[in-house]
């Protein structure tokens, strides 16, 4: 294995440890919107999803790809529109899991999460940070 794939592999797990920290606030909100506070199952999937990606754009700038660069501006923009396409695709899957195929809401939401996941990495290498 080449140095380019050993980096990119280490980015990706960089990647997940932080998406692991997202997905404790995204579960956490999820949890405390729709059970403590009885919001729409929808609305607290995305104001969860919402401040876990604004967490993880900070991590992954910091310490996933270490981003020098002064653009800020558009690396946040960037990050959060294809969070927001991850969102999109995340209630889909959560949808259709969980609506349609009748599986447990966390069991689909999890499922949601691994999917997006790839999405999210592949994107952000790409576009965000352009590695």
């Amino acid at each position: 294995m080449n140095s380019a794939w050993i980096d990119i592999l280490i980015r990706f797990i960089r990647f997940g440890i932080v998406g692991a920290s997202g997905m404790v606030v995204d579960f956490g909100v999820t949890w405390l919107c729709k059970e403590k506070l009885k919001w729409n199952k929808y609305f607290s999937n995305s104001l969860g999803f919402i401040l876990a990606a604004t967490n993880n754009y900070l991590w992954n700038r910091l310490w996933t790809f270490q981003s020098e660069s002064g653009e800020i501006a558009r690396e946040y923009f960037t990050f959060v529109v294809i969070a927001i396409i991850g969102l999109g695709l995340n209630n889909l899957i959560l949808y259709l899991l969980h609506e349609k195929a009748h599986l447990n809401f966390y069991l689909s939401k999890l499922f949601a999460i691994l999917c997006v996941t790839l999405w999210n990495f592949s994107m952000n290498y790409v576009f965000t940070f352009r590695m």
